[in-house]
């Protein structure tokens, strides 16, 4: 049977380090001062804060403060220039093309910025699905019922799927489920969880994982 490809998008299949990163986070810091009526400081630390311990700002916000995540996430991923921001090897596109199986984009992104960084990179085709953060009900990775409710909505056997992600965190419940693991890092360490670590997706197509992962 093939694999079911599970990808998250920032700093897996394109670079958000340079550019996207740090526009997102200095807008989501701008909502914090605006509508918890915060300085710049407190604001910043805080939305590290929710980050660290929640593994999503928006969570933190919801949970703590009764923030609506719909307008949280339109008000800070705007991104008047995005074709200029977007970094990404063009070696993507046959990486994907070649992978065998179907190919699903898993991101705590919302949906209108996963689909325009897909349309920047010319892949949105390569993919059957692209379910974002509104998908997952507002639980984003590594929450189990984000996980849960993609496994629901596409009846996917967690067996036969293969996540591909930046995020060790997130690879630890994708592995809890019994899903095999890629973790895109150049870390020196390589946690028990993590099937395989790459310093580039494009590492994929050398170590043909298709076939290896999906024993």
């Amino acid at each position: 049977m093939q694999p079911i490809w599970l990808f998250d998008l920032d700093n897996t299949l394109h670079n958000a380090s340079p550019h996207i990163f740090p526009h997102i986070n200095r807008s989501m810091t701008a909502y914090l001062m605006r509508h918890l009526d915060l300085g710049e400081r407190d604001a910043n630390r805080l939305r590290m804060e929710y980050w660290k311990r929640y593994g999503a700002t928006l969570t933190g916000l919801m949970r703590h403060h009764g923030t609506d995540p719909e307008h949280f996430l339109h008000e800070t991923h705007q991104f008047p220039d995005l074709s200029r921001m977007v970094v990404f090897d063009t070696a993507v596109r046959h990486l994907l093309r070649r992978l065998p199986g179907r190919k699903i984009i898993f991101s705590n992104g919302p949906q209108h910025y996963a689909d325009a960084v897909l349309a920047e990179m010319g892949i949105r085709h390569l993919f059957t699905d692209v379910y974002a953060v509104e998908r997952m009900r507002f639980h984003p990775k590594p929450k189990l019922a984000g996980f849960q409710h993609l496994i629901r909505d596409h009846r996917l056997n967690p067996r036969h799927c293969i996540m591909v992600e930046d995020s060790a965190e997130n690879l630890r419940t994708a592995k809890r489920l019994g899903m095999r693991t890629v973790w895109i890092s150049r870390s020196l360490r390589q946690p028990d969880f993590v099937d395989c670590q790459l310093t580039s997706v494009l590492g994929l197509a050398r170590h043909a994982i298709s076939s290896r992962t999906s024993r």
